[in-house]
C-alpha cells in the first residue's frame, strides 16, 4: 500500500511559531536554568558556612567573565520566569486569550524581562 497521496503534517518550513508558543518553551527552559541556579546558590551558602577561605575562593570564580555571565543569565531567567508567570496568572483568570492580547502580553513579558535585568545589574 502506497502512502504517497496522504497529506503531510506541517513542519517548520511551513508553520510559523507564534510568539506565545516560543515564550512557553522559554518558560520551561528558564525553570530548568533556575533549578541549576538553585544548586549554585547552595554551593554559595556552603562556601559561606565553610569559612572565609572557601568563600574568597568562590568569589574569585564568580568574579570571572564566565561567572558574571552565569549570574546575568540566571537573573535574566529569573525575571523572565517571573514576568511570564504573572502573565499565566492573568490567563488563569480567563483574561488575555484573544490573539491581539496574547501578542501584546508577549511583548510586555520580553520588555519587562530586559528592563528588570538591566535595572538590577545597573543598580549593583
Amino acid at each position: 500500500m502506497s502512502n504517497q497521496n496522504r497529506p503531510q503534517s506541517p513542519h517548520f518550513t511551513i508553520y510559523r511559531w507564534p510568539l506565545s508558543m516560543t515564550l512557553s518553551i522559554l518558560h520551561r527552559m528558564t525553570g530548568v536554568a533556575l533549578s541549576v541556579g538553585l544548586i549554585a546558590l547552595m554551593v554559595w551558602l556552603l562556601a559561606i558556612a565553610s569559612g572565609e577561605t572557601a568563600y574568597v575562593e568562590l568569589q574569585g570564580q564568580v568574579q570571572t567573565i564566565y561567572g558574571r555571565l552565569l549570574l546575568i543569565g540566571w537573573s535574566f531567567a529569573f525575571f523572565f520566569h517571573l514576568s511570564n508567570g504573572v502573565r499565566h496568572l492573568v490567563w488563569d483568570t480567563g483574561a488575555g486569550f484573544e490573539k491581539s492580547q496574547a501578542q501584546i502580553s508577549s511583548y510586555l513579558v520580553i520588555i519587562s524581562t530586559v528592563v528588570l535585568t538591566l535595572a538590577y545589574w545597573l543598580a549593583l
